[in-house]
């Protein structure tokens, strides 16, 4: 039987297991799909804990983890038209990407474009389509100065590379260990930590045009100060206190289209997920401990054998 890494109630990682399950038969509107990679994100381990999204229902456990998925159509549900057994796709899954089988629902779903290999287009669907939708969103004009806080982690590289293939300044924050990382991405890197603020007005002592957020919490309140215009403070970290500050979340389009723009940037050589450590569907466990200690640098992902 199918394999798929789940967990069987909520809690901590001691809920957590590789189990048989049995091979899903796509609906109406959906695909099922042969994982060849699955992406790793913070929000998987939150999951587990019971976190979900406003209007989210809670999941019934056991649940498969995983929120990104890359693979080969296997089946097609009723009503589909634009994918065919065979094709190479990724998107977001109906429930659960830790697994030998997936089912995708074609609104959020892309096809792969060939020279994007699974692991990388297994990286885009969460992370790098967040950083897209956010860059969009705050509509900046070539040459302004974008502040970038949890620059060095998954959705902070994709902010970052976006921002410059838009002709943006971007200054990054991120631990010392990732200074190197950063400024390969073509920002300037000012040290996380208790006084990162001090760093930034050292490089842009009139404050920056915008704020992108991944961290939330204090480094959301302290980067707040650092933008004059507060609709243009936006977060993928700290939705819980960012209309207090004045700013706002980012607005996830959450749209095939998008997927499709993300993956054309990553093939024309514009944004590189770059995936720093890869696991194979056994290990998974490691690899949501790799991002559940938050210092991964890049992405993490996990490749399903064939």
């Amino acid at each position: 039987m199918p394999k798929a890494y789940v967990f069987t109630q909520y809690g901590g990682p001691e809920t957590e297991a590789l189990v048989d399950q049995d091979r899903p038969s796509p609906g109406p509107g959906e695909l099922l799909v042969a994982v060849r990679a699955a992406g790793v994100n913070p929000v998987d381990s939150k999951q587990r804990t019971g976190y979900q999204r406003p209007g989210q229902q809670p999941r019934a456990v056991p649940a498969v983890f995983g929120n990104e998925a890359a693979g080969v159509v296997e089946e097609v549900g009723e009503g589909v038209t634009g994918f065919a057994v065979g094709d190479e796709v990724f998107g977001n899954p109906v429930a659960g990407a830790f697994a030998e089988y997936v089912l995708l629902p074609v609104a959020v779903t892309a096809h792969k474009p060939a020279d994007v290999s699974f692991t990388d287009a297994a990286a885009l669907p969460v992370a790098a389509a967040t950083a897209y939708d956010g860059v969009r969103q705050l509509d900046l004009p070539a040459g302004s100065t974008l502040l970038v806080t949890g620059a060095g982690g998954g959705v902070g590289v994709s902010v970052v590379q976006i921002a410059r293939a838009e002709g943006l300044n971007v200054i990054g924050v991120a631990s010392a260990g990732k200074k190197d990382l950063v400024e390969s991405l073509g920002a300037v890197h000012v040290p996380s930590g208790p006084d990162f603020v001090s760093g930034v007005r050292a490089v842009a002592p009139d404050g920056v045009d915008a704020v992108y957020d991944v961290v939330g919490g204090e480094v959301l309140e302290a980067a707040s100060v650092l933008v004059a215009d507060r609709t243009k403070l936006i977060t993928a970290g700290g939705k819980d206190i960012v209309a207090r500050l004045g700013g706002s979340p980012v607005a996830r389009a959450r749209t095939a289209a998008v997927l499709d723009q993300v993956a054309r940037l990553v093939a024309d050589g514009k944004l590189d997920p770059l995936v720093t450590q890869t696991f194979p569907l056994e290990r998974a466990g490691e690899a949501l401990r790799t991002v559940e200690e938050g210092h991964t640098r890049g992405k993490v992902v996990i490749e399903v054998a064939i």
